[in-house]
């Protein structure tokens, strides 16, 4: 039998027996150290050959494990778009349609997993009636849930210059106020016939998201402006104080006197002002043929939370001028749409109401980031 057809347990006891048949006087030496050389290197080639085979198994071992991986963020990347497409699909548009009308989400989970998500079209309708709206694109958002509290600071000491073995300086004095963002539901209620009811798909979601999005949206804005207009003129340890500036009547310097009572971190003031009191702000400057901006280079937002300076009651609103950056929005639920159906109470006229909600915080976070333009009658 050849050496390669032995087992190494068969190898090694040759290798014994040839150390006892070498002490034999009549032993062949030459042979018998030729036949051990012989077997040494047959053991020492299966000895390399079996690393060779253990490397090789390694190797395999994690060619394929990098394979399953590869296949795994595959199969896991196809899904997500499959989700994003399937959520973008005419199917499932036309699923979530009947799951707004009905509650029944069945058909939605059957195409998609976990949660019921808001096809891609809903979700730039809500976006962009916030983006649209110039009030509450500049805004800041948050999204904590519950109530939110934020810390401003109310007043403090100045730094001072310490000379060198001068008096001891003295401990800042330093006043902290809190301002609580506590969640309201922003709701808007709108009545649809059954033709539009049986709108389906796309169609209807477009109908009812434009038009409770926009009228949501539009509140909001109003109530940010309204936050502002209540704010007390002198900050407190709860509120973020909003001084005024008494108008008697309106003047090429009214909005630069409104900016000298600006905190410095009001950087990017802007006017918020009826269209109204804009066009008679423009008489002024056209009266006076001013060649300056009577703005003083501010943007200038509309909002119908005031009447024009004319109509406006003595002692009471008519613009703002400050930072809307130092406004901030809470959406404890995000800042998507609720939708409600009540197909009951209308139903003797054939129609359908549908109700929209969002639930929202609203706070000003920083003392004289803003000014209360205030109607003087003297």
């Amino acid at each position: 039998m050849e050496l390669k057809e032995k087992s190494v347990l068969e190898l090694e006891e040759r290798k014994a027996k040839i150390r006892e048949e070498i002490e034999n006087p009549e032993a062949d030496l030459d042979a018998l150290e030729e036949e051990a050389r012989a077997i040494n290197d047959e053991l020492e080639t299966r000895v390399k050959e079996e690393a060779e085979k253990i490397e090789e198994r390694k190797a395999i071992a994690e060619d394929e494990t990098i394979e399953v991986v590869e296949k795994i963020e595959e199969r896991t990347e196809n899904k997500t778009m499959d989700n994003v497409e399937i959520r973008n699909s005419k199917e499932y548009i036309n699923a979530y349609a009947e799951y707004l009308k009905t509650g029944d989400d069945k058909e939605c989970r059957a195409l998609t997993t976990g949660d019921v998500p808001v096809p891609q079209i809903v979700y730039d309708r809500i976006q962009t009636a916030w983006e649209k709206d110039d009030i509450l694109s500049r805004v800041r958002k948050s999204y904590i849930k519950g109530i939110l509290k934020v810390g401003f600071e109310v007043s403090s000491s100045p730094a001072v210059i310490h000379e060198e073995g001068g008096d001891p300086i003295n401990e800042e004095e330093l006043v902290l106020g809190i301002a609580t963002l506590t969640p309201v539901s922003i709701k808007k209620f709108v009545s649809l016939s059954d033709e539009i009811y049986d709108l389906t798909g796309s169609e209807f979601i477009d109908y009812i998201y434009d038009e409770l999005t926009y009228r949501i949206a539009h509140l909001a804005a109003q109530m940010v402006v309204g936050t502002i207009e209540a704010a007390p003129a002198t900050s407190t340890t709860t509120a973020a104080g909003v001084p005024q500036l008494p108008v008697t009547a309106l003047a090429q310097s009214t909005i630069s006197q409104a900016i000298a009572l600006l905190s410095d971190e009001a950087s990017n003031p802007v006017i918020i002002m009826s269209k109204g009191t804009w066009a008679e702000f423009k008489a002024v400057q056209y009266a006076g043929q001013f060649a300056t901006d009577i703005f003083e280079g501010l943007p200038v937002l509309f909002t119908d939370n005031f009447d024009s300076f004319t109509d406006t009651t003595d002692d009471e609103p008519f613009a703002i001028v400050g930072d809307l950056n130092k406004f901030l929005v809470n959406f404890p639920a995000g800042d998507g749409v609720d939708i409600k159906f009540d197909d009951k109470t209308l139903m003797t006229s054939d129609l359908i109401r549908i109700m929209g909600r969002m639930y929202a915080g609203f706070a000003v976070t920083a003392p004289n980031a803003f000014v209360n333009l205030i109607k003087d009658g003297e």
